[in-house]
């Protein structure tokens, strides 16, 4: 791959992290010293705005936990921002994975409005076999 890709084929630095260093012009809506939160670009609908962590990983289960914590603690700020200029329902949304429709590979988390416009979220469960998932899944924590 070129030089533009890091190990894992991601770009080295994401448009985020361009912000961040001054490459690519943003107004932050909140920023602290481990996150910081935009307007969308290329929002869904009035005021869907993301939040970002300053430290690029390409996925949720990369974080550290401080990260994580500061992450969790501002977008549960910023959806208390949009509840307060008059946004009664939203989803927080986060991809993790091309399969799960990760564009851009830095964690970044979705507040989306749902209004006349938003997320259009269909939700179709089915009946899947989970005989011992729970067991995997507690060995795993334990390790």
């Amino acid at each position: 791959m070129c030089g533009l890709f890091g190990e894992k084929g991601y770009l080295m630095d994401s448009v985020f992290t361009m912000m961040l260093q001054g490459k690519i012009p943003y107004r932050p809506l909140y920023e602290d010293a481990d996150v910081f939160a935009i307007l969308d670009k290329y929002p869904l609908s009035y005021g869907h705005l993301l939040v970002i962590p300053k430290k690029q990983v390409a996925r949720f289960d990369e974080l550290d936990p401080h990260t994580a914590g500061a992450l969790g603690k501002a977008v549960a700020l910023m959806a208390g921002a949009l509840v307060q200029i008059g946004v009664k329902d939203y989803n927080v949304l986060q991809n993790n994975g091309a399969s799960a429709h990760q564009a851009i590979f830095h964690v970044h988390v979705h507040i989306i409005p749902k209004n006349e416009h938003g997320l259009e979220l269909v939700w179709r469960p089915v009946a899947i076999e989970t005989a011992g998932l729970e067991e995997k899944l507690l060995a795993s924590l334990r390790k």
